[in-house]
C-alpha cells in the first residue's frame, strides 16, 4: 500500500473519501459545528465545576480529544489539496511564460526553465 497525496489519489473523479473530506471540512467551518463544540466544552466545564462523576469528565475530555484528532486529519487533508491546487496553477503559469519566451535565452528564462524542470518532463 502506498500513501499518496489527496490530490494524486484516484483519477479525474473524486473518490468517496475526498467527497466526505470536503463535506466534513465545510461542516466544521459552519456556525452549527462551532455551536456543537461550545456545547461539548460547556458540558466539560459544567461537569468539572459541579463535581459530577469522574466518568463524565473523562467522557467529555475523551470526546474533545477525539474531535481534535479528527479535525487535525481534516485540516491536513484540506491543506494538501489546497497546496496541490496552487502548485498546479503556478506550474501552468510558469509553462505559459516559458512558452511565450521560447526563443529567449536570458538568465531569467533559464532560471524559469530550471525551476520547472522542463527537461525532466519531456
Amino acid at each position: 500500500m502506498t500513501f499518496k497525496s489527496p490530490a494524486h489519489r484516484g483519477g479525474p473523479r473524486r473518490g468517496r473519501f475526498e467527497q466526505f473530506a470536503e463535506y466534513a471540512s465545510n461542516f466544521t467551518s459552519s456556525p452549527v459545528f462551532f455551536l456543537l463544540c461550545l456545547l461539548v466544552v460547556g458540558f466539560f466545564v459544567a461537569a468539572h465545576v459541579a463535581h459530577l462523576g469522574v466518568e463524565l469528565g473523562l467522557a467529555a475530555g475523551g470526546s474533545m480529544s477525539a474531535v481534535t484528532l479528527l479535525l487535525l486529519a481534516l485540516l491536513k487533508n484540506s491543506e494538501m489539496r489546497a497546496e496541490h491546487a496552487v502548485q498546479r496553477k503556478l506550474d501552468a503559469l510558469a509553462r505559459a511564460l516559458a512558452e511565450m519566451n521560447k526563443d529567449d535565452h536570458s538568465p531569467a528564462f533559464e532560471d524559469l526553465r530550471r525551476s520547472i524542470r522542463m527537461e525532466e518532463e519531456t
